[in-house]
Parts: structure tokens; sequence; C-alpha cells
């Protein structure tokens, strides 16, 4: 059976927007903020990295003005969590994962819809790596939080790796759904492995 591949790229995008905005609530609620806060931050974590790439790419109005279904994604997921929340156990270790798995798939929807729009391959690495990171980034501030892109644990070297592996098997002309899950997994992987047994990269040290 032939995969649509248009399909395939909206379910994972939707599925990254959902646990993005899942992390932004997540962070809200360790601000004890309102219901508000929580789908403020919610949409501006799950849609601000696609924004940016859109923005970078021309593609202008950029997708969830096209297509409302992403911010009700954003919203949905972010007032749910606001209910679920006071039965979750561990916030900032379910913040760590949920944001984890959507760094994992914005890298490699990122590399797609970037390739997808005639850019070069190395673009649409840089693309993966900004829809990953991007939306982490407003989260982390508007929070006040940490940035987690300061943090020595593998995070943009992950969604580099997760892009990588994408565009280096769709090269190899390896079915694009295949190439996307390899991404993926190379993606989640290195993070989780930051995660659970903190892997750094060298870091920069001058006396």
């Amino acid at each position: 059976m032939e995969i649509d591949l248009y399909s395939v790229v909206n379910v994972l995008g939707l599925s990254g927007i959902a646990v993005f905005a899942v992390s932004g609530a997540l962070d809200a609620a360790r601000q004890k903020m309102d219901i508000l806060g929580f789908m403020l931050i919610g949409c501006a974590t799950g849609l601000g990295g696609g924004t940016l790439r859109d923005l970078l790419l021309g593609n202008t109005p950029v997708y969830w003005v096209r297509e409302p279904i992403y911010v009700a994604t954003s919203l949905s997921a972010a007032v749910l969590t606001y209910f679920v929340v006071p039965y979750i156990a561990s916030r900032t270790r379910s913040l760590l994962w949920m944001d984890a798995i959507g760094m994992a798939l914005f890298s490699v929807t990122g590399a797609q819809i970037a390739l997808s729009s005639g850019a070069s391959s190395l673009i649409a690495a840089c693309m993966g790596v900004m829809t990953a990171s991007f939306g982490g980034i407003i989260r982390d501030v508007l929070c006040g939080s940490d940035l987690v892109l300061s943090s020595r644990e593998l995070y943009v070297s992950a969604s580099l790796a997760g892009a990588s592996t994408y565009l280096m098997l769709e090269w190899l002309a390896v079915p694009e759904s295949a190439a996307l899950i390899g991404g993926f997994v190379a993606a989640l992987v290195l993070r989780g492995g930051a995660i659970l047994f903190s892997w750094t990269l060298p870091a920069y040290h001058r006396d």
C-alpha cells in the first residue's frame, strides 16, 4: 500500500506541536500560571519553531494561519495539560521527555518541509534544528527558566543528528516515511541518552 507522504508529515507535525505544547504547559504549571497562561505558553512553544522556519523560507502566510488546526491542537493540548498536571508526579522529568519527543519530531519535519520547498540539504538541516529548538527557547524565555540550550547535555547536536539522518536516508533513496522515522529515532535516542546518562560534547575551557 502506498503511503501518502503529505499525510505522514501532517501527522508528525501535529504530533510534534501537541507534544511541544504540552511541554510549554508543563513549564507554565511550574510557574503556577492560570489556564490562559497555559494556552499562551503552549501555543508559543508548539508553533514558534515552525513559524520561524516558514518566515525564513518565505512560506507566508505561515502554516498555522493557513491551517488553523495547528492552533487548535496547541490550545487543546495546553488545556488538557492544565487539568491533568495535578496528577503528574514529576513535572520536571515529564517536561524533559515531552521536549525530547517534540524536538525529535520537529527536527525531521522541519528538514522535510524545507527540502520540499526547494532548499538545499544544508539549509534543510539548519531549518530542522531551528524548527526543533526555537519553540523551546521561547518557552524558557517567557517562563524565566534556564534555557535548555544552555545545558551541556546533547540537544542541538541531537536535533542536527536527526535532521542529518533523515537527509542522508533521503539521499540514499530510502522510502520517505522510513527516512522520517529513522531521523526521529536518531534524534530521540541521542537526546534520551543525554537525559538518562548525561551525554555531553566536550565543552570549551580556557584558563
